[in-house]
């Protein structure tokens, strides 16, 4: 009875669902800069004045254009490829261990345990957009279709993708969505609230335990989903994008919570990589070359959440070519989509929070987020009131860093910095036939800038 009531709350939460080697050359990306760019003005323009020979000028209100929909964009590209990637599908909800996840989660209900809110955006897919990868991957494999060689029996013809891709996004949602859940493990420190509060450690140490099994389990599934696909240099790529998981965990300082904390301003002076941050396209296995981008807010940005999320977007997608059997070269432009794709996505992320002149009661932001970062290079001041966090990030006055950031530069330069990676995802889509799936890229692509 408590199993299927679990599942009836997740089934009423799905059907409210609310629908990231090598740089490119700078006269790849202009072109694409320039259509993204003007089609943001057009966007943002909504009066136009007309004035006639011989009389006086007059403001017309011109109607504007559509915004570009996230819940329709999802929704075609989701047809195109047959059906919901999703992990959450029909034998998801009704496998045993997912059920009894659901009902010991309802437990943690009126709690603080991170854990809940990780879920709460899981199950509703709101702007987080944590079930869209899989989707990500399938629609870059059909837009590049696959060798001739490919048997039959291993294609999906009615969808346009062979089996092992979709095997393959489901691995790539799997691993995703368990990096997350074990992200919301709380260190149960004595000097938290966690530690000197008995009712509140039983919540969170509850908390951990579901979290750890529920992460364990997704990535212990996926490992078995990704050996049962049977090429070794998949197994390779995706297994190196689990490493990188971990690597964006040790970047810099961390509070008690392990909530990542930026560099003092001026503790590395190193020049910048003039070739751009990424790892070496002829070895996915070697490590990136974290020490050298540090210090530069940029470029450390970008070493972040390649490793923290465009690597595993990225290589799944050349992943899902190299099944198909395509050539490198095109892997390589697969890779560069899913990893431009994700930092477009984060930088979008990123400057959420301060989309509004005040932060709302009680929310938070990144400290490594991209408009800190560009803020502490342009007030090296600021970060005084930073390492108050190094106990907890809680320690920290959110609402006078987010008004400092609105009266600085940041801001701006984020917005700069999600142009440039949108521009760099479309000029890479040009590699691709003209077919519907790359049209339903782009428009996920534009829908996620009005998110």
């Amino acid at each position: 009875m408590y199993r299927a009531r679990g599942l009836r709350i997740i089934m009423q939460r799905l059907h409210q669902r609310i629908p990231v080697s090598g740089e490119l050359h700078p006269s790849a990306v202009a072109p694409a800069l320039k259509t993204f760019t003007s089609q943001q003005q057009q966007h943002h323009r909504w009066t136009s004045t007309s004035t006639a020979a011989g009389k006086q000028s007059a403001n017309v209100q011109v109607t504007p254009p559509p915004r570009h929909d996230w819940n329709r964009a999802v929704s075609e590209a989701e047809r195109i490829v047959g059906y919901p990637t999703s992990f959450l599908s029909l034998r998801w909800l009704l496998s045993d261990e997912i059920a009894n996840v659901a009902l010991h989660l309802r437990k943690l209900v009126g709690s603080a345990h991170p854990l809940m809110k990780t879920a709460k955006h899981l199950l509703y897919n709101g702007k987080n957009t944590m079930q869209a990868w899989g989707l990500i991957v399938l629609l870059v494999s059909k837009a590049a279709g696959h060798a001739p060689s490919v048997p039959d029996v291993e294609q999906d013809k009615s969808a346009g993708v062979l089996h092992s891709q979709r095997a393959l996004a489901e691995v790539t949602e799997m691993i995703r969505i368990s990096h997350l859940v074990h992200n919301s493990v709380v260190n149960l420190q004595s000097s938290t609230q966690a530690g000197q509060d008995g009712a509140t450690y039983d919540d969170m140490s509850f908390g951990n335990k579901i979290g750890l099994l529920t992460g364990d389990y997704l990535l212990g599934h996926s490992s078995a989903e990704l050996a049962n696909l049977r090429n070794q240099e998949v197994v390779e790529l995706i297994s190196s994008a689990v490493r990188d998981f971990s690597e964006s965990e040790f970047i810099g300082e961390r509070d008690e919570q392990n909530n990542p904390l930026p560099y003092k301003p001026g503790t590395f002076q190193r020049p910048s990589l003039s070739v751009g941050v990424d790892f070496n396209e002829h070895d996915v296995m070697t490590p990136m070359p974290i020490a050298q981008v540090l210090g530069n807010p940029e470029q450390e940005w970008e070493c972040r959440n390649i490793l923290n999320a465009g690597s595993l977007l990225g290589k799944s997608c050349q992943a899902s070519l190299k099944l198909a059997g395509q050539s490198e070269e095109l892997q390589r432009h697969a890779y560069r989509f899913g990893k431009h794709l994700a930092l477009a996505w984060q930088a979008c992320l990123d400057a959420e929070p301060f989309q509004c002149p005040t932060l709302p009661l009680d929310a938070t932001f990144s400290l490594v987020s991209a408009p800190v970062l560009f803020h502490l290079e342009h007030d090296p001041s600021i970060y005084a009131q930073l390492e108050a966090g190094k106990q907890s990030v809680d320690n920290i006055d959110y609402d006078k860093i987010h008004k400092a950031i609105l009266a600085g530069p940041a801001l701006a330069k984020t917005k700069e910095l999600q142009r440039k990676h949108t521009a760099a995802a479309l000029a890479v889509l040009q590699h691709f036939p003209a077919t519907d799936a790359r049209q339903a890229l782009e428009n996920i692509i534009l829908a996620m800038q009005d998110l």
